[in-house]
């Protein structure tokens, strides 16, 4: 039986994974308003991470928020978490809507413009436990994630176009054997936000 229940999802063409696209918007409120105060009311930050050994400024803005104790370690940070504001609290039963499960925490993530990227990765943090159940939130300019197999060189990576208020859902075995990011684009692009709503272990 899946994990996710049948609202309008397209399950995606991943061998070892269970993911879901729902294109249409599960927002409170239109997605363009909810940008705009997200942009005004969050207090963004450039943070620096170890990547190969190296220190280096995240190539986006980023926020963390949660309920008290869901402290979450990536990539040589800890991040505490800020007290959730209204809106985000709307946006997080939204999404436990329209998934099926519940979140205690959320990472905002701004790509102000085609150079801002997210390296390949997989969301495997021991604080997420083995199967973590993670709805990422899209709001303004469609940016393509691509996802590769972590083990499995025959299996082509699959780049999945991510519109303004769509919500992509990953569960199962996604993060064990697959990586995903988004690249940095050629071409002008316009800002975007992406809430991917997630589970601590406390």
């Amino acid at each position: 039986m899946d994990l996710f229940e049948q609202r309008d999802e397209e399950p995606l063409p991943l061998p070892d994974a269970d993911v879901r696209l729902l294109r249409r918007p599960v927002l409170p409120l239109p997605a363009a308003q909810v940008m705009a105060r997200l942009l005004e009311e969050t207090p963004w930050a450039t943070r620096e991470i170890r990547l190969f050994g190296k220190t280096l400024p995240e190539p986006r803005e980023s926020a963390w928020y949660g309920d008290p104790g869901t402290e979450y370690r990536y990539s040589g940070l800890l991040l505490h978490p800020l007290p959730w504001t209204p809106l985000l609290q709307q946006l997080r039963e939204a999404v436990e809507r329209a998934s099926g499960s519940r979140f205690n925490s959320v990472l905002l993530n701004h790509y102000r413009n085609e150079q801002d990227s997210m390296g390949m990765h997989a969301d495997d943090e021991p604080e997420l436990g083995q199967r973590p159940v993670i709805a990422s939130l899209s709001l303004g300019a469609e940016r393509v994630l691509t996802f590769r197999h972590r083990y499995d060189r025959a299996l082509k990576p699959l780049r999945v176009p991510l519109a303004d208020g769509s919500l992509l859902l990953m569960a199962g075995d996604t993060q064990r054997y697959w990586k995903h990011g988004i690249a940095k684009l050629s071409r002008p692009c316009g800002p975007r936000l992406n809430l991917t709503f997630r589970q601590i272990r406390t």
